[in-house]
């Protein structure tokens, strides 16, 4: 399989140089030449195989003559090595749970496959990798706790100051070791800006072999298929529309699932749901990109106004619209209304949602309204516990803090504070 860039400027590069690379020479985000369709029999028979074969058939199309198979499935026993429950609230409403691994983050799939795959490929060389990502909340922990001691990696995460939760803060800023955490003053968007610019600074390139560990990175952005096939496994059988609403940010999550659609997952439409940062709901009544600066908002992890992987979703309907509204809806909700989403969810069902959760749950509704003959699937991405404060200021209930949350609550949080890009490649170049 062969990458090529989205801005057409760069020649095509093997997936092992896309992963290293992170961005394209040319600024563009690698998108594979050619969509592979799953084996005949292989939706069929799902219900029958378990997690890591499914991988196999997902992954190994898009890793071929990089990654030989005994590698990859040894990769995807370490990645898929705990729970995705789909969790039944009502007729035709489910919450699959994505926050059972080692960050209780959706991140972690992506993450540990990508920095596995890494580890692979950098097992023979001398040069150290610089991993540079930016994060809006929890792909900094899941990406920390993925490399953290992969040898020959450095990991330098910036995040928005005051712009994360305490608890993702300290995932990201307590390893130490070879991950490094620098805080700035901006949001999330800056810090992209700052990571993007850093990739196409030639003095850099020069001097650091840099690649990213964003959802931009086809080893973070193309695992995330697992997630829909893995719900699709757990589904009961039924001749209603399967539909998922993905709560969505940078939009690499609900991208994944769409390239699963597009390989043969049966999946009848797509509900990105977003907070204020309404970029993409705007597009898709409009079908003009207008990005705006970012807002912050108890759904932090998706405070995105220009989100990154949108583009990608624009290739897989060849930037045809009307295809595209046939197979995406995006609704976008207040903080007033995923409050009230999350009360909902716990008074009906006894259910505890993040905030990010309870906005995918809210997009779903919103589109039931129209289309109540559905099977409808949101996804939960991260553990309630993670948006402490939110939960009890909402539900007045405390949450018990679980064993990957402990470990980190007493360590000492450093980070070191930028403002500018040119002190990014201060640090970086020192």
């Amino acid at each position: 399989m062969k990458y090529f860039s989205l801005n057409k400027r760069s020649p095509s590069v093997s997936y092992r140089e896309a992963v290293i690379r992170g961005i394209a020479p040319d600024g563009g985000l690698y998108f594979p030449e050619d969509i592979p369709k799953f084996r005949k029999g292989f939706i069929e028979e799902i219900r029958e195989l378990p997690p890591v074969e499914i991988g196999m058939e997902a992954m190994q199309p898009f890793v071929d003559g990089e990654i030989p198979p005994a590698v990859l499935e040894e990769i995807l026993n370490k990645v898929l090595d705990f729970d995705f429950p789909l969790v039944a609230l009502d007729k035709g409403i489910s919450a699959l749970e994505l926050f059972h691994g080692p960050t209780m983050a959706f991140k972690d799939v992506g993450a540990r496959f990508m920095a596995l795959s890494l580890g692979y490929f950098s097992r023979n060389s001398d040069r150290e990798v610089t991993v540079l990502v930016a994060t809006s909340g929890d792909t900094g922990g899941a990406v920390a706790k993925g490399f953290l001691g992969v040898p020959g990696v450095n990991v330098v995460i910036l995040y928005p100051d005051k712009k994360v939760s305490d608890i993702q803060e300290r995932q990201l800023t307590t390893l130490g070791r070879n991950i490094k955490a620098l805080r700035v003053k901006g949001t999330f968007d800056d810090c992209q800006r700052m990571v993007k610019k850093a990739f196409v600074d030639e003095a850099l390139s020069e001097s650091l072999q840099l690649t990213s560990a964003n959802s931009i990175n086809v080893a973070r952005w193309l695992p995330q298929m697992l997630y829909y096939l893995l719900a699709y496994r757990q589904k009961p059988d039924s001749d209603r529309n399967l539909v998922f609403s993905v709560p969505s940010g940078n939009f690499g999550n609900i991208c994944a699932g769409m390239m699963a659609q597009q390989m043969g997952l049966p999946v009848g439409h797509f509900i990105a749901s977003t907070n204020v940062n309404d970029t993409v709901p705007r597009f898709m009544q409009t079908s003009q990109y207008e990005p705006h600066p970012s807002t912050a908002t108890i759904s932090n992890a998706m405070d995105v106004g220009d989100p990154s992987n949108f583009v990608r979703i624009l290739e897989l309907y060849g930037g045809d619209f009307s295809h595209l509204q046939q197979n995406l809806s995006s609704y976008a909700f207040t903080d007033p209304e995923t409050r009230a989403a999350m009360t909902r969810l716990y008074q009906q069902y006894e259910y505890v949602a993040d905030p990010h959760g309870a906005v995918g749950y809210l997009g779903l509704k919103k589109y039931m309204e129209t289309h109540p003959e559905t099977d409808g699937i949101f996804l939960e991405t991260a553990h309630p516990v993670k948006f402490l404060d939110v939960v009890r200021s909402t539900l007045n209930i405390e949450i018990p803090l679980p064993r990957q949350i402990r470990e980190v609550m007493n360590r000492e949080k450093v980070s070191i504070p930028i403002q500018a890009y040119e002190e990014l490649r201060d640090f970086l170049m020192s």
